[in-house]
């Protein structure tokens, strides 16, 4: 299926472009049921508008699991597509975003694009061809332990309705590491850890759009990306690690304990 790899691409690189032009735009912003924290503004829409036009001119025999849309269609291949990452700093003006899509297929996914438009970083895989960022190979970091690593995360919508398990699980890794950023695009996480940048990255709460691509770049580029608690990852379930091979083992382990003692319980995409 790596010959949808150039569908992907021309994907995000159209929506990013869309979303740069409307960057400084004023913003209509909205929320999603009554959760303040969970915006959409006219841009997600807009370019999730685009994709799914695309989308259906060029393979219309494909889903689509979008995140505004929700399921599209039906077939054996399904687009996951988050047309903007990070829209709470889009909202508010601050320059970390990116569009970002994965093709599954019935064994697992194939292709993956993430496009941050401001810094016109095209991050992109497909299976069995290892990963690139604009065309040059991607690899992560060679650090060894936790102690020396960098790491990200994100904090779930849902907070504010139980904080101690989000809140605990970095204050135990926290401590652990080098350091953590909070910067708000788990899609650019993933492809930070690929090509280097981050250690690892963690995170519960998440959807199939916000990690599909970003898995299979991690996992091309030579990381590994598990669930939080050490099993195999799946899109459908909303915790991971991700992380540089050389602590993705130390990292998974300690996040594993971590929820653990905190009572955390699995679950996937509703």
């Amino acid at each position: 299926m790596s010959e949808h790899l150039p569908l992907a691409q021309h994907l995000v690189r159209a929506a990013g472009a869309l979303l740069r032009d409307r960057f400084h735009a004023t913003r209509t912003i909205d929320f999603k049921g009554d959760n303040h924290a969970d915006l959409v503004t006219d841009a997600d829409r807009a370019s999730e508008a685009l994709i799914l036009e695309v989308l259906q001119r060029e393979v219309p025999q494909h889903a689509v699991l979008a995140e505004e849309e929700g399921a599209v269609g039906q077939g054996d291949f399904t687009w996951i597509v988050d047309p903007l990452d990070g829209t709470t700093n889009y909202a508010h003006g601050m320059p970390h975003f990116c569009v970002t899509v994965a093709l599954q297929a019935p064994d697992g996914l194939v292709v993956g694009a993430t496009y941050d438009p401001l810094r016109d970083e095209l991050f992109s895989a497909a299976r069995g061809l290892g990963a690139s960022l604009n065309g040059k190979p991607l690899w992560p970091s060679a650090v060894s332990q936790v102690r020396s690593a960098v790491l990200a995360t994100g904090f779930p919508y849902a907070l504010r309705e139980r904080p101690e398990l989000p809140l605990g699980l970095f204050a135990r890794v926290v401590v652990q590491s080098e350091g953590i950023r909070r910067m708000g695009s788990a899609a650019l996480d993933f492809a930070w850890v690929a090509a280097g940048r981050l250690d690892g990255f963690f995170e519960l709460g998440l959807k199939p759009w916000d990690t599909a691509a970003g898995a299979l770049l991690v996992s091309e580029a030579g990381g590994q990306v598990r669930r939080i608690d050490g099993a195999p990852y799946e899109p459908r379930f909303g915790d991971v690690v991700a992380a540089a091979p050389g602590i993705a083992a130390e990292l998974t382990a300690l996040c594993a304990d971590a929820v653990s003692g905190l009572g955390w319980k699995p679950a996937g995409f509703r």
